[in-house]
């Protein structure tokens, strides 16, 4: 049936309209100021060992939007996000969440404070059924103190209260036929909706998706592209990591792009898709320019003295 293959989408309000209306007098350049950034990152910088990871300068989040991440293998982008929510610590910089700092927040507090986040790797509760885990997602349940716990007239209402807006979510997610199946039965795209609307019981203002279309089959994507642009009809706002740039181009109000940890452009999906920077970052600096034979015999040059260097190591 249609409607079990299509999720009923929000129509957009006026609040979604003027967020990314906002956005037109920005500049197009990395770090540039949002009117009503809802995350601000400054100074950003996770080094493992000798690696520089992730060397963000500066980066606003508009509210209200759908902003894509974007970047090669590599790029920091993962890393970037697992040092917003709270799953990793940066060697040094700042960062606030509608301005309350988030520096040694640890994750599950940053989630209560609005901001979730989903991952690459769907981190479904396996062995609980699907309404357990959106049960789960819930904050502030009275019922999770050793205490209250054994007295469940306290916490029973709510749970009930839970229980019905979980109920409502797997309903919008197409999920509701699965509710007493394990989480671990289902595929890989019913759990990237099952993460997507477990993130949901908790309110969030910002939803965070780590590459939202990894190892979704086609028939769902659809589906979950859907979900996506209702967030922001809701008006929440949207951060997400992804590799599908058809998705980027379709759903995104504004992109920014990495590359070797760094942020390197920002701009609507358009505008940033011919950026000679980000052409760059994917293809490499010199991927459009004719090779003189001067040049040619260099870089030859400099590949055999790499080989012939391989093989003396390997001698010695």
């Amino acid at each position: 049936m249609p409607a079990e293959t299509e999720p009923s989408l929000a129509k957009a309000t006026p609040r979604s309209d003027a967020a990314r209306a906002a956005l037109v007098d920005v500049e197009h350049e990395p770090g540039a100021k949002k009117p009503d950034p809802i995350l601000v990152a400054h100074g950003i910088r996770r080094q493992f060992g000798g690696l520089t990871a992730v060397d963000v300068e500066h980066v606003e989040i508009q509210r209200g939007v759908i902003t894509a991440l974007i970047g090669p293998n590599g790029a920091g982008k993962t890393t970037f996000f697992n040092l917003l929510t709270g799953f990793d610590r940066p060697n040094e910089g700042t960062w606030s969440f509608k301005g309350t700092t988030l520096d040694k927040v640890p994750a599950y507090k940053v989630a209560r404070l609005g901001m979730v986040r989903t991952f690459q790797l769907t981190k479904v509760l396996s062995r609980l059924t699907v309404i357990e885990n959106m049960r789960v997602g819930a904050t502030d349940q009275r019922g999770e103190g050793l205490l209250s716990a054994m007295f469940s007239w306290l916490w029973r209402g709510q749970e009930e209260t839970n229980t019905v807006k979980a109920d409502e979510l797997l309903e919008r997610f197409l999920l509701h036929k699965k509710r007493e199946d394990f989480a671990g039965s289902l595929s890989g795209g019913q759990r990237k909706l099952l993460e997507m609307a477990r993130a949901l019981m908790a309110d969030p203002e910002l939803v965070m998706l780590d590459e939202p279309m990894a190892g979704v089959n086609p028939a769902l994507k659809q589906s979950l592209l859907g979900h996506v642009k209702s967030l922001r009809e809701e008006g929440r706002s949207v951060l997400f990591v992804e590799h599908d740039m058809d998705m980027v181009r379709d759903i995104s109000d504004w992109v920014i792009v990495m590359a070797q940890g760094k942020v390197v452009a920002e701009g609507p999906p358009d505008r940033v898709m011919s950026d000679q920077r980000v052409i760059d970052a994917y293809l490499g600096s010199h991927h459009d320019q004719d090779l003189s034979e001067d040049m040619e015999e260099t870089i030859l040059a400099e590949a055999q003295a790499e080989i012939d260097a391989e093989h003396t190591e390997e001698k010695s």
